[in-house]
């Protein structure tokens, strides 16, 4: 008879635990990101390496102190994709990452999907944002304009580079 008191106490535990990380994992950390002055949307140049403040409306985003991969936005742009183009560095290795489902204007498979048959094209945003990190912008032919977080290549070949820094 305490066995089963013992057990049904090991399943409550455990249940609450669960629902506890999936919290952390979806909502805890979350919090609005401020486009102020100074925090705008903005590309990297192709002649340059300071990011350059690009022109974007209806910007909403999210990210947490807990990882620098948390970033997502989505907005507007009235800039065209060859406009774009002639003035911004391209960035090949571009790879949405999901989002929470709540912030359901970032949709990373419909990204990605645009991404891989030209629909779409990434623009490097800051580089090394992290250390590690790259900021990536992809941009549709409508103007919607979406923002992630990703690891670069240098993160990639050496997990440990970014404790070097």
């Amino acid at each position: 008879m305490n066995g089963k008191f013992i057990g049904g106490g090991i399943v409550i535990a455990a249940l609450l635990a669960g629902a506890g990380i999936w919290y952390t994992q979806l909502y805890a950390y979350y919090e609005p990101v401020a486009f102020t002055p100074g925090a705008e949307i903005a590309l990297t140049p192709i002649i340059g390496t300071a990011p350059e403040v690009i022109l974007a409306d209806n910007v909403t985003g999210i990210d947490a102190d807990s990882s620098p991969l948390r970033f997502r936005a989505c907005f507007h742009t009235p800039l065209s994709q060859g406009m774009l183009t002639e003035t911004y560095r391209v960035y090949d290795k571009a790879e949405p990452l999901i989002a929470p489902p709540w912030f359901d204007c970032f949709d990373a498979g419909k990204i990605d999907t645009a991404l891989q048959t030209g629909e779409a094209i990434a623009f490097l945003s800051v580089a090394d944002i992290h250390p590690g990190i790259d900021r990536v912008i992809a941009v549709f032919p409508d103007g919607q304009a979406y923002a992630w977080h990703q690891l670069n290549e240098k993160l990639k070949e050496d997990p440990n580079a970014r404790l070097a820094d």
